[in-house]
Order: C-alpha cells, then structure tokens, then sequence
C-alpha cells in the first residue's frame, strides 16, 4: 500500500499545531509567548549574531525579527548593541534569562506530556526519521 504523501504532510503540520498552541499556552503562565522564547532562545544560543541569523533561526522574515526584538527590548529582556558595520548585536538581560530558564521548565513538562503517547523506541525512531527528512538544512 502507498503512503498518501498529502496526509502525511498533513498529520506532520497537525503535530506541530498541537505542540504549538500547547506550548503557547503554557509560556503566558510566564509571561512569554513561544515565539519571544524561541527567540530568547536563538539569542541564548548564537551570541553576537546578527538579526538576519536570528530571524533565519526563528523561522522569521528579517523585518518579523527586528520587529520583535524591539518589543523584547522594550520589555526588558533582551539588549540591542552596535555591532560590525550597520549589524545589531543581541544579549540576553537578567530578565531575559530568566524568562528564558521558566520557558526551559515549562517546555520539558509540555514536551514530556505531548510524547507521552510514544515509547522511546517510537521517540528515537521518529527523531531520527525527522532528522533524515531535514538533513542538509541550514536552521540553527
């Protein structure tokens, strides 16, 4: 039997919809939306970047980055530095971090329950499958 190639695209896309607005809704208990703790993660990750590296990390356009680092700025938990040429450096502040560490805690519980349904073989099998699917892909 074949693989209805357009279902298994479909199923993958409904797995990172539900980890998503799981996800989401468990960052607000902090304060933080996924999308500002990925970013606080990129910045965490990859010091001195620049913005196009974060927004390419993010999965953002430049412009959704930089708009987002300035309201990141604005609350606080990131800085936004003169770096070479007309390129911004970003840093974490203590806020920042912070966020970035109650993100990690809630993460590992959302993580570990939207596995839950898959044993560890599943768990291996699947990442591994995932990681041959985007091998050769420049996502940091």
């Amino acid at each position: 039997m074949t693989t209805d190639l357009e279902a298994l695209g479909l199923t993958i896309k409904r797995a990172q919809y539900r980890n998503h607005r799981t996800m989401d809704a468990a960052l607000r208990d902090v304060g933080i939306s996924l999308v500002q703790w990925d970013a606080l993660r990129a910045i965490d990750r990859m010091p001195a970047a620049s913005g196009h590296d974060l927004a390419v990390a993010t999965f953002q356009s430049d412009q959704a980055f930089g708009t987002l680092a300035g309201r990141l700025v604005e609350r606080g938990l990131i800085t936004r530095t003169s770096g070479r040429g007309r390129r911004l450096e970003h840093a974490l502040t203590a806020s920042g971090r912070t966020a970035l560490d109650d993100g990690h805690r809630i993460a590992a519980n959302v993580l570990r329950e939207l596995f839950a349904p898959l044993g560890e073989a599943q768990r291996a099998a699947l990442f591994d499958t995932l990681r041959v699917l985007t091998a050769g892909e420049s996502f940091v």
